[in-house]
Formats: C-alpha cells, sequence, structure tokens
C-alpha cells in the first residue's frame, strides 16, 4: 500500500510541474507567436500525434512510426505554405473542405463509439487506422489556423482568445466530470471503452462548461452574441467527450494505456488533445460552415 501511495503521489507530483510548465507555453503560443509561427508549433503537436499514432495501426518498430510522422509534418507543411494569406484564411479551400470532412469524420467515430466493439471491424485494418489519423489531425490542424486568426486583421487577439476559450471550455468540462463521476457518478456512459466514465461525469462537465462559458465572455473581450456561443458550446462539449472516447477506444483495442509518455504525469500528446481534437475542428466548422461565424 505504501508504494502504492508512494507512485500516486510521484505522479501528482509530475502532473502538478508539468501544468505549471505548460500552462505558460499555451498562453505564449497563443498569444505571443505570429500566425505562422502558430502554425509550426501546431505541425510540431500533429506530427507528435501521428508518431504516437502509429502504435494504433501496430507499428512496432520506430522507423515506421517515424517515417508516419514525417509524412504528416510534410503534408502539413505544404498545406501552410500553400496559403495566399495566413492572416486570412477564411476563404481557403483546404479549411473549407478538412472542416467540412471534419464535421462528418466525427459524426462517424461517434457512431463507432457508439457501437463498439461491434465496430471494430477496423481494427486489423492499417489502412483504416491510417485513414481514422488523418481524418483526425488535418481537420484539427485547419480547425486551430483558422481559429487563431479569424478576424486577425482587425484585432490580432480575437482567434487567441477564442482558442483559450475552447481549451479552458474543454479541460474544465473534463475536470467537471471526473468531479460529479467520482462523488456521484453511477451509470456508467460507455462501459466497454472507458469504464470510469459515467453519465452523470457527462452532465456536471456540461454544467461545468457551461459557467466558464458563461464567466469568460463577461470577463473577456470576446463580443462574440452569448446565446450563440453557449448553445455552440453545449455541442462542443459533447463532442469532446467523444474525442476522448474514439481515443480510449483505439487504445484498447490496441492493448495500451498511454498514447506515450511523452508529457511526464499525462501520457501523451494525443492523451492531452484528443477532446480538441474533435472540439476544435466541430466548433470552427460549425460557425464557419453553418453559422457563418456569428455575421463576422
Amino acid at each position: 500500500m505504501n508504494s502504492f501511495n508512494k507512485k500516486k503521489e510521484d505522479t501528482l507530483k509530475h502532473r502538478l510541474i508539468t501544468i505549471a510548465v505548460l500552462i505558460p507555453l499555451v498562453i505564449t503560443t497563443l498569444f505571443l507567436l505570429s500566425p505562422t509561427k502558430f502554425g509550426f508549433v501546431i505541425i510540431i503537436i500533429c506530427t507528435l500525434s501521428a508518431w504516437e499514432w502509429g502504435q494504433f495501426a501496430g507499428f512496432q518498430s520506430q522507423t515506421k512510426r517515424i517515417g508516419l510522422a514525417i509524412i504528416f509534418a510534410i503534408i502539413l507543411l505544404v498545406i501552410q505554405f500553400s496559403f495566399q494569406d495566413i492572416t486570412n484564411l477564411i476563404n481557403e479551400p483546404i479549411i473549407f473542405y478538412s472542416l467540412l470532412i471534419g464535421i462528418i469524420w466525427w459524426i462517424i467515430a461517434i457512431l463507432l463509439v457508439i457501437t463498439y466493439p461491434i465496430s471494430a471491424f477496423w481494427s486489423n485494418s492499417v489502412v483504416a487506422l491510417l485513414l481514422f489519423c488523418l481524418l483526425t489531425i488535418i481537420p484539427f490542424y485547419c480547425g486551430m489556423m483558422i481559429l487563431r486568426t479569424i478576424s486577425y486583421q482587425n484585432n490580432t487577439f480575437f482567434g487567441a482568445w477564442l482558442l483559450l476559450y475552447i481549451m479552458l471550455l474543454v479541460w474544465g468540462s473534463d475536470s467537471g466530470a471526473y468531479a460529479f463521476g467520482r462523488t456521484i457518478g453511477r451509470n456508467k456512459l460507455a462501459p466497454k471503452i472507458s469504464p470510469g466514465k459515467t453519465w452523470e461525469g457527462l452532465f456536471g462537465g456540461l454544467i461545468v462548461s457551461e459557467i466558464i462559458s458563461l464567466l469568460f465572455i463577461s470577463i473577456t473581450p470576446i463580443y462574440i452574441i452569448p446565446n450563440y456561443l453557449l448553445s455552440t458550446s453545449i455541442i462542443v462539449v459533447v463532442i469532446s467527450v467523444f474525442g476522448d472516447l474514439a481515443e480510449s477506444m483505439y487504445k484498447r483495442q490496441s492493448g495500451i494505456k498511454d498514447s506515450s509518455n511523452l508529457i511526464p504525469g499525462h501520457g501523451g500528446i494525443l492523451d492531452r488533445i484528443d477532446s480538441l481534437t474533435a472540439a476544435v475542428p466541430v466548433f470552427a466548422g460549425l460557425n464557419l460552415l453553418i453559422f457563418k461565424w456569428f455575421g463576422f
């Protein structure tokens, strides 16, 4: 028992240290980097995510995983250098179609999660798993870029505030779901994928996310219509839960606990951004393709 408690204390210490380091890095990346440099940071994150995803596809050798990461880095660099004006991406075809595909993909991914393990026909298909990687990472990159640069020529920080809002929303919802699930959770949300998640946790996370949304609107310079933001936020929080569940599904099918050990105490990159890979492209896609950026 003592060794178990010691291990938990060490894990908690690593988590707190990592959080203390990551928070300033996130703020710096969002607010102080130019769109081009911001894009390079996101490409690095996506490249490392692709390297981790190699495990899901059954790549045991580092050579294959590194090769997969290099391929994704090249694809993303080609996309970024193809932009006519990186500060004005609203009319870029690659952005439009990537977000459209991203919304369609996450509808499919939700169905795969809901019907798992019956839906696990893909588990022995390297092609299917690599396609899932492509459909997850490319729309995520495009969503991050369009959100960071939206209204950039009018307000260079607006997109940074918007992305910070989404991150706080998703991470706050996750923390709220954990707290509510631990205290009053009884009914399992997806027992065959993630036994720890409950319906009570989901609703608790939604409550916390709405509180965060109201507070964020009241104290930050985001000038979006609050009702629109709240309604979109609910959808995004629910989608983010399925982003988390989707990665858990891949890990369970592959027999993997963490996507990697790149982040001490937190696992891998995918373990930290799994919810955002769903939330970001869906949020961007809903507003760009459906709500037209709230009239921007």
